[in-house]
């Protein structure tokens, strides 16, 4: 059976600004030595086999080395409280890479993987501005950027990116606090990207 499913996302992670991570198909180093990030996935409308996982909402903890190429990530998952067990597991199989997609060429990547948990998540996407907070465990609210040079308003876009969408829009932290899966940190003010995604397999 396939999947399909299709939303918004958004990231921070701990690289000061257009991280070069991302912009580089992770063959170029991270400003810092070790990589913090959270990525958070709100499916719109999706299907994973005959299961409907729309309206729920998925976000992958990561702790990566510098050169994220080199592999060894520690990743954690957490999936919306509000998701059915089939739900839970049809989400868990596509976003740890089980099922094919943009996932599974990052799963050689992992490690260690930290645990899937369950929890409430809230998730708030107005266009520029995006907000996921999980329990007490992660409070993260990004805002895209855009110059003052910049007449037209529409803010920085990055193209070419490919994971986990071509064109992500640049942004920065106005909140960032995480402290799950044994992870703690605190990217206020780092890098984020956020986009439309659309993913099947």
């Amino acid at each position: 059976m396939a999947w399909k499913i299709e939303g918004t996302y958004f990231e921070n992670c701990n690289c000061d600004m257009v991280c070069p991570c991302s912009t580089s198909g992770l063959s170029a180093p991270a400003d810092h030595d070790r990589c913090h990030v959270v990525l958070a996935f709100h499916v719109g409308s999706g299907r994973v086999d005959d299961v409907d996982v729309s309206g729920l909402t998925i976000a992958v903890v990561g702790d990566a080395p510098q050169l994220m190429s080199e592999g060894g990530w520690r990743m954690g998952l957490f999936v919306d409280a509000a998701a059915s067990p089939e739900q839970a597991e049809g989400l868990g199989a596509v976003f740890s890479g089980q099922r094919g997609g943009p996932m599974e060429g990052l799963a050689p990547l992992i490690g260690e993987m930290l645990g899937m948990e369950s929890a409430r998540i809230e998730y708030t996407d107005d266009g520029r501005s995006h907000r996921v907070k999980i329990g007490d465990a992660i409070d993260i609210a990004v805002e895209d950027f855009v110059s003052p040079l910049d007449s037209t308003g529409k803010g920085v876009r990055v193209s070419g990116i490919g994971f986990p969408a071509d064109t992500l829009a640049a942004g920065t932290a106005t909140r960032s606090r995480v402290n799950a899966f044994g992870l703690t940190w605190d990217n206020e003010g780092k890098n984020a990207f956020s986009a439309p995604f659309a993913w099947s397999g």
